[in-house]
């Protein structure tokens, strides 16, 4: 009995004979170089961009001899996030965030081109001369160097006009990455996989009648192989209309709805085939003759022998080059009701690109094999259309997943489309790539916008990373977080300064726990003890500022010596006795300096007097080693005495820490307080501070809810705006008929525009989040998402009911605040199941 051998090697059918200087040599001579793409990201594109991303891709295409063929292969595999919780070297909250997001699915974009250069034979050989269909395949031999030797020049200038257009960067694959090593799977192998992972395995390849199977998983084809399955127009780009409104445009790729927007596991694979175009036209020429001598049999022949004439009309009116193209969606899953969701959600996709699903069950072999990076040409040439460069190129998929930084250091957010978690650096590494000149921020939202929350977010991450930090507040928004490090550090951090009648804000502005005085110390105490003396509208004279000087430097010098006790009081004190000698001695006249004055009027800061707790703190705290410290002024904040003298104590701490922490980060965020140090003369304080803090690897952030206080403040307009390389937005949709003001303030882009009115506008229900816009010097901008843990929410939130359920449990437990948020947190997530 004869027997029929079923099963072949992968081997024996084999398409390709070596790897050689980078370049993939196929069994029939044809040559291959690959690249890694990188797109840009999804929902930053305008439709600008993508006319020059097309262009850029036209242009390249153009300097590749006949005879080519290049294909673009997009890779979309699903993942699950990997929480490295064990390695987790953060905080509670930081563990809890990796923890939330632990096995969150989303969708990985790889992307991949391939240039064959192969024969005019070649390139029209059809699926029954398949390598896949031949018995066994005799190596041919190269027969041209020097054609190969132009052809490589030619994908040298192809390189360097995609990487010059600066949207698009495409690296070479080097031999070990298209082959692979003892470690790490290459370009190959993966593809035989239907894999991007590093440590793949083979699996059996089954080819029957009915489907195609790989390992476990089934196969499902959808092409465009045909004009007819394709729409009467297309363009580079196309609105995306959930993210639009009617004063502002969302773009994506002609293609997108099958690339990122298609939520399974696929491939993505575009061909354009470069014959000799007058050659094509010719024959197009003759076939209108032949079906104009036919047109009186068939009205058909007819039409057709227009379509044909208005193809050649076209070509030589606007000089286009005559091409093949075919696309064609790669699904798979290895659960066959799974699949058939799948089949149909590939086809709703191209339905959206107004393309006809055309399900392809005959040719998914051929199709598979073809896809195989350097078998480009055995792709069946009746499985292609006729059309141009510029058309051929609207069917690419042109953007990615949003990236992480590089970075060690940033803040973590999330992708808008999956909610994936991001690493994002908005500050070190556009400083460092020359996008912005300072790291300063300002942010804007209406109340409600999730302001607070992002803010609390951003300050937690820094201070983790080491970061000073010192916050400006009227609205106990970082009461949760400042008292869980307290908590943490027993103490020594997180100090909170609030003002009641009990417990009011004291301080000790002479006090320093290395006896430093430097000039901005000095400086500082001569401001404050000037705003006590003087009104606004009463300026020292210059004899007044000198006799004030002079008392704090001598005074300063008894404290050193350890002769005075540093406090206000023992400066009163010090100026009412021995300093009156030195007037004297020095014969200054009363009209130059009026000590009696001068001591009356500081009466009330001296013990007895109304204000006497305020300059005496007998708690001798140096702030310059505390890293995280919250103002609260809500209380005083239209107290006539009391507010400008904390806020000058405020400025005077964080200048205090920009000059002496060398090399170590440090930020001041101010709330809606500015507006009120705006009043009170501070101004010359914000404009230093937003122009200097740069300088000593600083930042200056300021937050505000209302768009009028923005047009209507000059120090926000010139000073802060100006000077906030950063701008970060929060939704605006509640200012959408006066936005172009704001957009005109702060010097947004229509791309910029369009991104901010995108917000919150296509929210996926399932997950809790609010997103964001954060613009970069102008020139790089993206939405993200704001999605936290239930122990970063409890942390963070502003509701007065959840903040009193978490300090109320606290107090029940020794006031351990971090295991109230814990159980707290715990009691929702069960709460959530059982909604769900």
């Amino acid at each position: 009995m004869r027997n029929i051998l079923k099963a072949n090697t992968l081997e024996s059918k084999f398409p390709l004979l070596a790897v050689e200087n980078d370049c993939i040599i196929s069994k029939d001579a044809d040559i291959t170089v690959g690249f890694k793409v990188e797109l840009p990201e999804l929902f930053t594109v305008t439709s600008t961009e993508y006319e020059a991303i097309h262009s850029a891709w036209v242009k390249a295409i153009k300097v590749l001899p006949d005879y080519s063929i290049i294909h673009k292969q997009d890779w979309f595999i699903q993942e699950n996030y990997s929480a490295d919780i064990e390695k987790q070297e953060g905080t509670f909250l930081s563990r809890s965030f990796e923890r939330h997001f632990n096995e969150r699915p989303f969708l990985n974009h790889s992307c991949f081109l391939f240039i064959t250069k192969t024969t005019k034979e070649r390139l029209r050989s059809r699926s029954n001369f398949s390598s896949l269909c031949r018995g066994f395949i005799i190596p041919k031999e190269i027969q041209d160097r020097e054609l190969v030797m132009k052809f490589l020049d030619s994908v040298g200038q192809f390189e360097k006009i995609i990487n010059d257009s600066g949207y698009l960067k495409i690296t070479r694959f080097t031999s070990e990455e298209i082959i692979g090593s003892e470690l790490k799977a290459g370009v190959i192998e993966k593809y035989f996989s239907l894999s991007q992972n590093e440590d793949t395995i083979l699996n059996d390849i089954s080819i029957n009648d009915a489907q195609m199977r790989i390992g476990d998983n089934l196969l499902c084809l959808h092409t465009l192989s045909n004009t007819e399955d394709l729409p009467g127009q297309i363009a580079a780009d196309i609105r995306y209309e959930k993210l639009s409104t009617d004063r502002s445009d969302c773009r994506l790729s002609f293609a997108s709805p099958v690339g990122l927007l298609l939520e399974c596991n696929h491939i993505y694979n575009q061909y354009i085939f470069i014959e000799e175009s007058d050659e094509n036209l010719s024959r197009f020429e003759k076939m209108a003759k032949n079906m104009h001598s036919l047109s009186r049999y068939s009205r058909s022949n007819q039409i057709n022998k227009e379509w044909i004439e208005q193809y050649l009309n076209q070509a030589h009116s606007l000089g286009l080059t005559s091409i093949r193209c075919h696309c064609n969606v790669m699904a798979w899953s290895d659960d066959r009701d799974e699949l058939k969701r799948i089949k149909n959600d590939v086809g709703s996709q191209l339905a959206l690109m107004e393309c006809k699903p055309r399900h392809n069950t005959v040719d998914v072999p051929t199709l598979f094999w073809a896809g195989i990076p350097g078998n480009e040409a055995d792709f069946p040439a009746e499985e292609s259309f006729y059309t141009f460069i510029e058309q051929a190129v609207c069917l690419f998929t042109q953007e990615t997943n949003y990236k992480s930084s590089p970075s060690p250091f940033g803040i973590k957010l999330a992708d808008r489309l999956t909610g994936k978690p991001l690493h994002l650096d908005i500050s070190d590494l556009p400083m460092k790539k020359g996008i912005i000149t300072n790291r300063n921020k300002f942010i804007l939202g209406p109340s409600g916008s999730g302001k607070s929350f992002f803010t609390n977010h951003m300050v937690r991450q820094y201070y983790e990373q080491g970061s000073h930090v010192l916050l400006v507040d009227t609205g106990n928004s970082y009461l949760g977080l400042c008292e869980l490090i307290n908590r943490k550090s027993n103490g020594k951090d997180g100090i909170y300064f609030t003002y009641s009648e009990e417990n009011p804000i004291a301080f000790n502005p002479f006090y320093t726990e290395d006896c430093a005085f430097d000039i901005e110390k000095k400086e500082s105490i001569k401001t404050l003890i000037l705003t006590l003396w003087k009104r606004d509208n009463e300026p020292p004279t210059r004899a007044e500022e000198v006799a004030l000087s002079n008392a704090v430097s001598l005074y300063i010098e008894k404290i050193k010596s350890k002769e005075a006790e540093p406090g206000f009081n023992s400066f009163y004190e010090y100026v009412k006795g021995e300093y009156r000698g030195v007037l004297e001695e020095k014969k200054v006249r009363e009209k130059d300096f009026d000590i009696d004055n001068f001591l009356n009027v500081l009466e009330p800061y001296y013990k007895g007097g109304e204000y006497d707790y305020l300059l005496n703190s007998t708690k001798q705290m140096d702030l310059l080693s505390k890293r995280f410290i919250v103002f609260e002024l809500d209380n005083i904040k239209d107290h006539p005495i009391l507010f400008p003298i904390v806020t000058i104590i405020i400025m005077e701490v964080f200048i205090n820490k920009m000059r002496r922490l060398k090399g170590v980060r440090k930020l001041i965020l101010i709330e809606e307080a500015w507006k009120a140090i705006a009043k009170e003369g501070m101004a010359e304080y914000i404009k230093y501070l937003f122009k200097t803090v740069r300088k000593y690897f600083g930042e200056a952030i300021v937050v505000t809810q209302e768009v009028d206080d923005i047009i209507s403040s000059p120090i926000v307009k010139e000073s802060i705006i100006n000077n906030s390389d950063c701008k970060i937005l929060l939704d605006q949709r509640k200012y959408m008929n006066k936005f172009e003001a704001i957009q005109s303030l702060l010097g947004l882009t229509e791309k910029e525009k369009a991104q901010v009115l995108s917000i919150n506008m296509a929210n996926n229900p399932s997950r809790l989040y609010k997103e964001v816009w954060i613009g970069l010097g102008g020139t790089q901008s993206a939405v993200y998402a704001t999605e936290v843990s239930f122990e970063e929410y409890l942390t963070y939130t502003t509701e007065e009911t959840e903040k009193m359920e978490v300090l109320n449990l606290a107090k029940k437990l020794d006031g351990n605040i971090e295991l109230a948020i814990k159980q707290l947190a715990e009691q929702k997530r069960e709460n959530s199941k059982q909604h769900n």
